[in-house]
């Protein structure tokens, strides 16, 4: 009886290990900072890459506690939710199940000390076998409960055709602000016995997963196309283009850079940020969220680039009994915690200190109502029709009797070069 109970406990306990496992982009240790993750052929790129096709994806990131540690790193096969998948590591790996990364410099002529590591997959010790989503997962010591960070990627096998239009939204008080995909899914490569359980597109806008919509049935079907245009679906604020800054040099103020200070460390003031709430649109040039680690006076961004305290302000004509501003991009997987919070000064402005590297950086601010919790990423920005937006589509195909579900269609649309 003991012994039995004794075995229960431990089923509960990895049970519940694994339901705590994280499946998102995050990042769980202060000291590491500067965490890059895309498809190698292009930097800040979407994260994917085609089965077999030799291609490769990069994990960059520093760790600025110096000196050298034991990072491992593993591979997790999930579904189109994020879900894990009933598979074990040998139905999904081929080679090892785990790999320690070996590859590390030390930064070279910085305030900042750091040591950056850097990872491409697949290698010759971990190589995706199957099709679908996979979480990265970095830890320390070989124990993945000393977790680093973990970054979501795509593996797919083309086997559809996708075809896609952005057009203003079919609700007519939305057309000023919205854009609405339309798309057809060509699976003449398939044999698919109900488009309605075996296939699911997600769409998202600017590679951003709160901003994804599932598609679990078609509009309608033709022939071998599934149509998804339906008046109520897939329907996207247009939000505003995002704000930036340039520090690609320390040495001259540069773009949306007010003052540098050199000390015992680099100190960038940028200018103010007014409420971008207006009735019109403006065009502005963006990144759609993206940063890009470049040091323009050093021959390798990786070792030679610094950092500095970066000071933000913004106006937001709100007080702190109303709410609380964040600030998000691609540098801080959009998380809003502590981190990314603003603080509140006795002149009425919002302002945060964030320890970056030298780049290109897009960001943008979220409020939080402090009635609803409910985050709103417009009221601050703004909301027009007009902005320039990326959308990514990944179809998955879940056939009748599979264990797994495949990623088997990736495609890109942009809202303005359609």
């Amino acid at each position: 009886m003991k012994s039995l109970l004794t075995g229960l406990l431990i089923c509960f306990c990895l049970l519940a290990r694994a339901q705590n496992l994280p499946y998102q982009n995050n990042v769980y240790r202060h000291e590491i900072k500067s965490v890059e993750f895309y498809n190698s052929a292009k930097p800040a790129s979407f994260p994917i890459i085609n089965l077999g096709s030799g291609e490769t994806v990069t994990l960059g990131f520093d760790d600025l506690s110096g000196g050298t540690r034991t990072f491992n790193y593993t591979l997790q096969h999930c579904d189109a939710n994020w879900q894990p998948s009933n598979l074990t590591t040998a139905e999904y790996l081929e080679s090892y199940t785990d790999d320690r990364i070996d590859n590390y410099t030390y930064s070279s002529a910085t305030y900042q000390k750091y040591t950056h590591y850097e990872i491409k997959l697949p290698n010759r010790n971990i190589i995706p076998k199957i099709s679908g989503n996979y979480i990265l997962r970095v830890y320390e010591d070989g124990d993945q409960q000393k977790m680093v960070l973990t970054r979501r990627l795509y593996v797919v096998a083309r086997k559809t055709a996708i075809s896609a239009t952005v057009q203003s939204s079919n609700n007519v008080a939305l057309r000023s602000t919205n854009q609405k995909v339309n798309f057809t899914v060509d699976c003449s490569g398939l044999q698919v016995q109900n488009p309605r359980t075996e296939i699911r597109i997600l769409v998202m806008q600017n590679a951003r997963p709160e901003t994804g919509l599932m598609n679990t049935a078609p509009t309608y079907i033709r022939g071998q196309q599934l149509i998804y245009n339906d008046v109520s679906i897939n329907d996207f604020s247009g939000r505003n283009e995002f704000r930036h800054f340039d520090t690609r040099t320390l040495k001259l103020n540069s773009d949306r850079v007010a003052k540098i200070y050199k000390d015992t460390a680099n100190t960038v003031m940028l200018l103010g940020d007014p409420s971008r709430n207006l009735p019109n649109y403006t065009l502005y040039y963006d990144n759609d969220g993206k940063f890009f680690i470049i040091n323009q006076d050093g021959s390798d961004a990786r070792r030679d680039a610094d950092y500095a305290y970066v000071y933000f302000t913004l106006h937001a004509n709100k007080s702190q009994a109303e709410g609380t501003p964040y600030i998000v991009g691609q540098f801080n997987d959009y998380q809003l915690d502590d981190r990314s919070k603003l603080q509140y000064d006795d002149r009425g402005r919002w302002y945060t200190r964030l320890q970056l590297k030298q780049g290109v950086y897009d960001y943008q601010y979220i409020w939080v109502d402090k009635a609803t919790k409910k985050p709103d990423d417009t009221l601050l920005e703004g909301n027009y029709f007009e902005t320039e937006n990326e959308y990514q589509m990944l179809v998955y195909y879940r056939p009748v009797g599979s264990r797994y579900e495949q990623l088997i269609g990736f495609g890109m649309l942009n809202s303005v070069k359609q």
